[in-house]
């Protein structure tokens, strides 16, 4: 019997194809897996890839399939009408990366031609000179695409060229555009052992966020049954007067967990996609590459249009702001935190590091203070110490060396960059952007905020943000009017919860009752209204005596959600810290079950995933333990200051811990256990 690896982008156009199409492709291939009695694989003419091999699915359409030079694997590519199906064989190929082991397309018709591009349009400068073939060629760049980084003079050029690379190839040339060294992409993207090019098994394996492996007719039925992430693309009509609304400044969608607000973002993003001309118009951002990379995939699932998805820009917030600055003076070097830290230590001997540090981004970068004076009469609420006038004199004279330093030395940090940025913008001519849409707003910071205002103009539907303060999991806070961004009458809040049974939204919503939250809008948020129509099991919380009963427990509970026939990906495990971690997965191996390390490079498909609270955010579990929560672990004592030191920074504190924990239990779909050792969490309810 055929083993087959769908493609994941296939899925995301199978939802696409008329209903009599995708019936066909059904029991076709369900057929093919069978045994495949009455259906030919035809060799393709002119394929770039010699093992391309074309499937018929009716009278006017065709399955392209990668057929194994041996084994019995094959890889579901692509399903369109005949002739633009065989364009695409006539266009691409597909390789395993020798240094990240994963399975590569790649559009080498359209490397070919971006290269062309490059070189009759480039100047002199390359962006990629200080990096040698052999380095390139050792990160895992091929000989096709080792001509094209050769052409690439701008950072932009990369990023266009994106759909067409290898997505491993991409993620090197990206990294190193950005300032990376070859050694810290190196150690992002390696495979741990080396890597055979012809086991194409073991790639698919590696795979797993791309390809998906199905063993047999009934499971290839489950997943075009439900195919993948269609569920990101879903918008209920009562949302679409939001995402296709014409506002007269910025507007802001906000609503608990599982409300709809990203979907809402990606439909506004086609929307307004459909409003501009010229390609980039509309940026879709957020404050990670991890989340810009999901958006990204969300916006390939809703658009099917190449002329549409190439007027969106999808990228997260650092990544602009590194680009426009790097237009102007050139390539960056960013610090790393380690020299961050020393260069803070010599600034000054009369403060520690980490208190400038702090003081630096929650008052200085946080209020835009640009002199001494402005620095005496600032506020300094959650700062913990008290500054007499001369403290911060001595204070600003720390931070007036830091900053001399990085100018004298030509080095940046991120925050600097995005400050840079914004002042590029300011005295531009023009902004890069016509429309802006910002996801999860409530962890972006002051500085960046400014630099979104200054990215697009000031008019009707110039920004759109989306996002839910509740679940905030970092420092960052900041209010929309004191970044000139203003809301007022142009907000909207979702109330119905489409991921979670109504039995543990309300248990996770009392775990924020009586919390002052704000709104970033100078006002007060509430989760008043959020409800779920779908119900099911309660919320279950265990305590033990000791860490390894609790282990055990844990254990036995994910073995019988596997015995009931949840899919190992299908549960999420979470804690507080990163240490237990590696005790998890191994208690989990101990007996038999696959578990991963969100934070590992290995492939997550067919494992039960683990990682800490604030890993989890953007993800969801049919079933959830959120483990640890012990009252010596949730809240975290190194993430909360001390009352004695300040009262209003403790409150703030607590509160973001206690939102932490809100955003790892609201991962559950059906069913949420909560677990400790010892004494309980104060957060947790007593009965």
């Amino acid at each position: 019997m055929a083993r087959l690896a769908i493609d994941s982008s296939f899925l995301w156009e199978f939802g696409k194809l008329n209903p009599d199409v995708q019936e066909r492709v059904q029991e076709v291939f369900a057929k093919f897996q069978a045994g495949g009695a009455g259906i030919n694989l035809e060799k393709i003419h002119n394929a770039k890839d010699e093992r391309f091999r074309s499937i018929r699915i009716d009278q006017g359409y065709r399955g392209i399939v990668l057929a194994p030079e041996q084994g019995d694997l094959y890889l579901l590519l692509k399903v369109d009408q005949h002739d633009a199906a065989y364009r695409w064989a006539e266009r691409h190929k597909v390789s395993v990366n020798s240094t990240a082991g994963v399975v590569e397309v790649i559009d080498v018709v359209g490397v070919k031609e971006a290269t062309a591009r490059n070189t009759a349009s480039g100047g002199p400068d390359r962006l990629f000179d200080h990096v040698s073939d052999a380095q390139l060629r050792t990160l895992g760049i091929d000989e096709q695409t080792l001509a094209f980084a050769r052409s690439v003079t701008d950072q932009l050029e990369v990023e266009k060229a994106r759909r067409t690379l290898g997505e491993a190839q991409y993620d090197v040339l990206i990294g190193l555009a950005m300032g990376m060294t070859p050694e810290e992409v190196w150690n992002e993207v390696a495979q741990s052992a080396p890597v055979d090019i012809d086991d194409m098994v073991a790639a698919t394996e590696r795979t797993s966020r791309r390809l998906i492996l199905v063993t047999g007719p009934d499971e290839l039925m489950d997943v075009f049954s439900q195919p993948f992430a269609l569920w990101r693309v879903y918008l209920h009509p009562s949302q679409l007067r939001v995402a296709h609304a014409r506002y007269s400044g910025p507007a802001r969608v906000s609503g608990g967990p599982g409300t709809g607000k990203t979907v809402v973002a990606l439909h506004r993003a086609r929307h307004l996609a459909r409003r501009v001309e010229r390609q980039g118009a509309v940026l879709l951002t957020t404050f990670t590459k991890t989340l810009a990379a999901s958006l990204d995939d969300g916006l390939r699932a809703l658009v099917s249009e190449p002329d549409l998805l190439e007027r969106v820009d999808v990228r997260h917030i650092d990544q602009v702001a590194h680009q426009i600055v790097a237009r102007e003076h050139g390539r960056l070097s960013v610090l790393n935190q380690a020299e961050e830290v020393a260069r803070w230590a010599k600034a000054s001997s009369a403060h520690e590091p980490a208190f400038l540090a702090a003081e630096w981004r929650q008052v200085i970068l946080a209020q835009g203070i640009t002199t001494l004076l402005e620095y005496q009469g600032a506020r300094r609420k959650g700062r913990g110490v008290r500054l007499s006038s001369a403290a911060r004199e001595t204070v600003w004279e720390a931070f007036e060396a830091f900053s001399s330093g990085l100018r004298k030395d030509g080095v940046w940090t991120h925050e600097t960059i995005c400050v840079e940025a914004t002042r590029l913008l300011t005295e531009a001519d023009r902004q890069p952007y016509e429309h802006v849409i910002v996801d999860e707003a409530q962890d972006l910071s002051p500085w960046q905020w400014r630099f979104l205002r200054a990215v697009v103009p000031v008019g009707p539907d110039d920004l759109f943000i989306a996002g839910d303060t509740h679940q905030r999991i970092y420092d960052n806070r900041a209010s929309l009017r004191q970044v000139g961004v203003d809301v007022t009458g142009r907000s909207t809040r979702l109330k119905i919860n489409y991921r979670t049974t109504a039995e543990i939204l309300a248990w996770c919503v009392g775990l924020l009752r009586g919390q002052a939250i704000d709104d970033m809008n100078e006002d007060l948020e509430s989760l008043t209204g959020c409800r779920s129509d779908v119900h099911g099991n309660q919320p279950r919380l265990e305590g033990f005596a000791s860490r390894q009963d609790e282990l055990a427990f844990v254990t036995a509970q994910v073995q019988q959600w596997l015995d009931d026939g949840v899919e190992p990906e299908q549960v999420g495990i979470a804690m507080r810290a990163r240490a237990p971690i590696g005790e998890v997965v191994n208690s989990l191996a101990e007996h038999g079950i696959p578990a991963a390390s969100l934070a590992s490079q290995a492939a997550h498909e067919g494992k039960v995933l683990v990682g800490t609270m604030h890993r989890m955010k953007g993800l969801e579990f049919r079933c959830m333990v959120v483990t640890g929560v012990s009252d010596n672990s949730v809240p975290a004592p190194s993430a909360v200051t001390l009352a004695s030191l300040d009262k209003a920074a403790h409150a703030l504190d607590l509160q973001r811990e206690r939102c932490v924990l809100f955003v790892a239990c609201t991962r559950a779909r059906e069913e949420l256990l909560v677990t400790w050792t010892g004494v309980r969490s104060p957060f947790l309810p007593v009965s």
